[in-house]
């Protein structure tokens, strides 16, 4: 009975140990599987699989350097209209808010008493002359009677005495009556230039003098905008104003459009508690785009890249070691590239250290180590977007 008992343990004891060995069999089996198809794809066991980029291909184009800075708008010039004499307003012709030219006609005062002097005057005038005609007259027959020995010599000098003392008369009846046209003349109120009329303190029959403000005028084409820079830029600025005009450029915000002018004033001093230089920028303004006392964004164009080389700044990589870009071999390998960052304007960048026929990697590159194999995205820009200079 024992023996039967062992017999029976002996067998179970050979078919578990059959089984676990087919077990174990089996799942090296699997496992091995699994790592050669990993070494397929490129996993542990395997080649690396190529790194997926996107690439873009740099592009030349002019760069300007530019300053950006904050600006005011002021008027090339403001005049503040007052009477030159105590009258009173007969009639204003302007309105206000009215954009005028130089000459236009804008008040008038009363002016019965000036045309009344003008006219006593050019009276006078006409009584000299007849005066003066006469005593002529007298003077050239009196030589005649001297010649004939029928008048002494000293009543013709008499007569050419009063002769000269009539014309001097006559001189000054002449300049009396220039003298009253001017005082006329401020009776009638004219644009001294062309412009935009503010508000109007006075109305007709409102008594004014001398030190009563009627309106002003402002002139706003051209116009100017005054702006500071550090003291930094001043070098670079000076540079540009040898080599011509420079450019500047003013933007109001929002979506309005910016417009160009010239810089024409730097001031002679830099101001030595702020470090900043004071400019001046003059812009044609017929659309009237910029008004006195607005707040404006300016920018100056100190210098200008020619022909650089532009990629986007999301392909530069900044290390320990210094400032590099991937690039794209013709065995599709990656290559760290060193450069040198120019300018930065927008999303682009003006660098050296390429020949400008590479193809630089914006994407993907953080995956990327030198000599990796790389392979382009479907749809990658093969060129950078090319825009005018704007300082990052």
């Amino acid at each position: 009975m024992k023996k039967n008992t062992l017999a029976v343990v002996a067998i179970i004891v050979a078919v578990g140990a059959g089984s676990a060995w087919y077990m174990s069999r089996g799942a090296h089996a699997e496992g091995d599987g699994k790592n050669a198809a990993a070494g397929a794809k490129g996993g542990p066991g395997g080649p690396q699989a190529p790194t997926v980029v996107n690439v873009v291909t740099p592009q030349r184009q002019d760069v300007g350097v530019d300053v950006a800075a904050n600006g005011t708008v002021s008027p090339k010039q403001t005049v503040d209209l007052r009477p030159q004499t105590t009258s009173t307003i007969r009639e204003v012709h302007i309105r206000e808010g009215q954009f005028v030219k130089a000459g236009q006609l804008m008040f008038s005062l009363d002016d019965r008493s000036d045309r009344a002097a003008v006219a006593q005057a050019q009276a006078e005038v006409a009584r000299g002359k007849a005066t003066l005609a006469d005593l002529e007259r007298q003077y050239k027959r009196s030589q005649e009677l001297v010649a004939q020995k029928f008048l002494a010599q000293s009543a013709v000098d008499t007569l050419q005495s009063q002769v000269e003392a009539a014309r001097a008369a006559l001189a000054a009846s002449t300049a009396s009556v220039r003298a009253s046209e001017v005082s006329a003349s401020y009776t009638a109120i004219r644009a001294p230039m062309s412009g935009r009329v503010g508000a109007i303190n006075v109305y007709p029959g409102s008594l004014v003098q001398p030190t009563t403000s009627l309106t002003t005028v402002t002139q706003l084409d051209p116009i100017d905008v005054a702006f500071t820079l550090p003291e930094s830029a001043l070098g670079a600025l000076l540079a540009a104003q040898k080599q011509g005009k420079v450019a500047v450029e003013a933007r109001t915000g929002g979506d309005a459009k910016p417009v160009t002018g010239e810089l024409v004033f730097v001031d002679n001093t830099v101001d030595p508690s702020t470090g900043t230089i004071r400019l001046k920028a003059q812009f044609g303004n017929a659309d009237g785009l910029l008004w006195p006392g607005q707040y404006v964004n300016t920018r100056v164009t100190v210098r200008t890249i020619k022909d650089a080389i532009v990629i986007p700044q999301n392909a530069i990589i900044i290390n320990a070691q210094g400032t590099f870009v991937y690039v794209v071999e013709k065995d599709g390998t990656a290559r760290l590239a060193p450069i040198q960052r120019q300018h930065s304007f927008g999303v682009n960048a003006a660098v050296t250290g390429l020949a400008g026929n590479e193809q630089v990697i914006t994407e993907g590159k953080q995956n990327l180590r030198p000599g990796g194999k790389v392979r382009l995205a479907t749809g990658s820009k093969q060129g950078a977007p090319a825009r005018k200079g704007e300082q990052a």
